[in-house]
């Protein structure tokens, strides 16, 4: 019998297959108390058991870097990374020796005791990147547990071709091709998505994850139809199974009938035909029917980036996030020396074009220890963060400025402030930024110029315009955080979640406002959230005056093709009319 599971979107495209499951295995935890005699030996079995996960990750690292950047994805192992950093966070040590000396828990029960601790302040983070590495903690302590009890550490299985047949498949297939594979599983760890990349399945399911978990980071890199959060579908699809992947609706067909195939079939042939012609757009200019040149430039988190930007045909960085530089170091932040080798290697890797640098966007809810975390405050997204946090620091943001300069020599650079809303904020940077350029003038080192930008992400800031024009070259949109202070919605909160809309009539009166007084005074605007790199937004953002986007890299022909199609000075009185509308999405979809 035909049916559908609906989950999340997360990267584009029409898969068809066979279900490949793999159970998830959720390990038997003993609960009992040990002798004093035996702390010693429980806190070692932890150990060994760690150990064991630590080398098997060194090994899979290690086949990343043997297999070379085109076949392994930076995301991937930016996700190795990330679970190591885990397996050696403080706060999981420190905590299962606590438990076991001073409860006298045994190994097993200290471990996961541990976890539940820590779970619960991923559960607590705002941030929804950061809330959802709380999967990865969970693996990799099933992890270690799986390895203190000397079992084998937890891979996907290389996959068998299907042998049975049935009416569908004769419908689509003939006995000389092989057979599409869907991988379905409650949930992918980072090692797990290495032996997908080497696989020959064609498409992922997951019961769990989010637009920025794992699962989905990775599937979004390698473009591949997946989709991520469709409840029990582990549980509901069997062995064998004929599944459908719609990665463009988020939706799961699971034993389709000949009808539905056929459709499907046909969707996918007219995908791959979009995808080609979109790829014929790369060396395209990014130009309306009215002649306006568009700005498409690309968000990166990591040097290594810059290489899929360009591929991507980004004409600049829009957006390089800092912070993934400075988080999941216990405390041992980068030296100017290592930050200003990575925003170098940026900046060279962009081979001329400029790039966008955000200053450290952490605190509250993003510690980048856990023992600068504060808890007594209940809503970190209002607490001290982004530039808050830089200037109740200045020795760390002096060091983080001085390393930007110096990278500055060495192609286009801009420096970009996060979360600025006060004149005397403003000033407080600028002279940080002066007194930088100060130091590395009494050391003799060499450093580039900058042009100097603010985000404008709270509603204050987009309400004084002016005092931000008075100071900075340039203004960046983020609308991601700007959507969620203007309508007061908690992005980790699921009983609201529903009403965060980027069409809400008062976000796009700040976004088109913004967008105005920056034109009338002759200064660079672009808008960096996730606004940018939705299509149906484009002629919209394109009727508001906007004539610079920034969007991850994956989406930037999407967008072209937009543009291309586009008459910017045609779109602006429907613009207007959109703005003025009390339900602007609806006017939006007839047009």
């Amino acid at each position: 019998m035909t049916f559908a599971i609906h989950g999340l979107a997360v990267a584009r495209g029409i898969a068809i297959g066979r279900a490949v499951l793999v159970a998830s295995s959720r390990v038997d935890v003993a609960h009992y108390f040990i002798e004093a005699s035996q702390v010693d030996a429980e806190i070692d079995r932890v150990r060994i058991g760690r150990n064991a996960v630590v080398d098997e990750i060194h090994r899979l690292q290690a086949s990343v870097i043997h297999m070379g950047p085109k076949e392994a994805p930076h995301e991937l192992i930016a996700l190795l990374d990330v679970h190591l950093m885990l397996l050696q966070d403080d706060e999981l040590i420190g905590g299962v020796k606590h438990w076991i000396t001073d409860r006298l828990y045994n190994a097993e029960w200290a471990l996961t005791t541990q976890l539940e601790v820590i779970a619960r302040q991923f559960d607590e983070m705002e941030d929804e990147y950061l809330r959802e590495r709380k999967a990865d903690l969970e693996q990799i302590t099933e992890k270690v547990l799986l390895a203190m009890q000397g079992e084998a550490l937890s891979m996907v299985p290389p996959p068998k071709r299907a042998e049975r047949k049935t009416s569908q498949q004769d419908l689509l297939l003939d006995d000389t091709v092989d057979v599409p594979l869907i991988l379905i599983a409650h949930e992918l760890s980072p090692a797990d998505m290495l032996q997908f990349k080497q696989s020959v399945f064609a498409g992922f399911i997951t019961d769990v994850g989010g637009k920025t978990s794992h699962t989905a980071i990775v599937a979004r890199s390698m473009d591949i139809p997946a989709v991520v959060g469709a409840r029990l579908s582990s549980q509901l699809v069997r062995q064998d199974d004929w599944v459908i992947i719609d990665g463009d609706a988020g939706v799961v067909v699971v034993d389709p009938s000949p009808i539905i195939l056929a459709e499907y079939g046909f969707k996918q042939r007219q995908h791959e035909l979009d995808r080609g012609r979109l790829t014929r757009l790369l060396h395209t200019p990014a130009v309306t029917l009215d002649g306006q040149k568009i700005e498409l430039l690309a968000n990166i988190e990591m040097p290594e980036d810059a290489l899929g930007a360009i591929k991507a045909g980004a004409v600049g960085v829009g957006l390089f996030r800092s912070e993934f530089l400075f988080m999941g170091r216990q405390g041992k932040l980068p030296n100017e020396e290592e930050q200003y080798q990575a925003y170098r290697r940026a900046i060279e890797g962009m081979q001329g074009l400029p790039v966008t640098i955000r200053t450290v966007d952490v605190g509250a809810d993003k510690p980048l220890d856990n023992a600068l975390q504060d808890e007594a405050h209940l809503n970190p997204a209002l607490g001290l963060r982004a530039i808050r946090w830089s200037l109740a620091d200045p020795a760390m943001f002096l060091t983080q400025l001085r390393a930007i300069l110096r990278a500055a020599a060495h192609g286009q650079a801009n420096l970009l402030i996060p979360m600025l809303v006060h004149a005397s904020e403003i000033r407080h940077t600028m002279a940080l930024i002066d007194r930088a350029r100060v130091e590395l003038d009494n050391r003799g080192v060499a450093y580039g110029p900058v042009k100097i930008g603010a985000m404008i992400e709270i509603p204050a800031a987009a309400l004084t315009l002016k005092v931000f024009l008075k100071y900075f070259d340039f203004l960046s949109i983020g609308t991601n955080d700007l959507i969620q202070y203007t309508l007061a919605i908690d992005r980790a909160d699921e009983s609201v979640a529903h009403l965060y809309d980027p069409l809400h009539p008062a976000v796009l009166r700040l976004v088109a406002g913004t967008i105005a007084e920056c034109n009338a005074q002759g200064k660079h605007v672009s808008v960096c959230g996730e606004m940018a790199g939705d299509t149906s937004l484009t002629r919209l953002l394109l009727g508001m005056g906007l004539r610079s986007f920034s969007m991850h890299p994956a989406q930037i022909l999407a967008v072209k093709q937009e543009v291309l199609r586009a008459d910017a000075g045609k779109l602006a009185l429907w613009a207007e009319q959109v703005m003025a509308d009390d339900e602007p999405g609806l006017r939006i979809m007839k047009h």
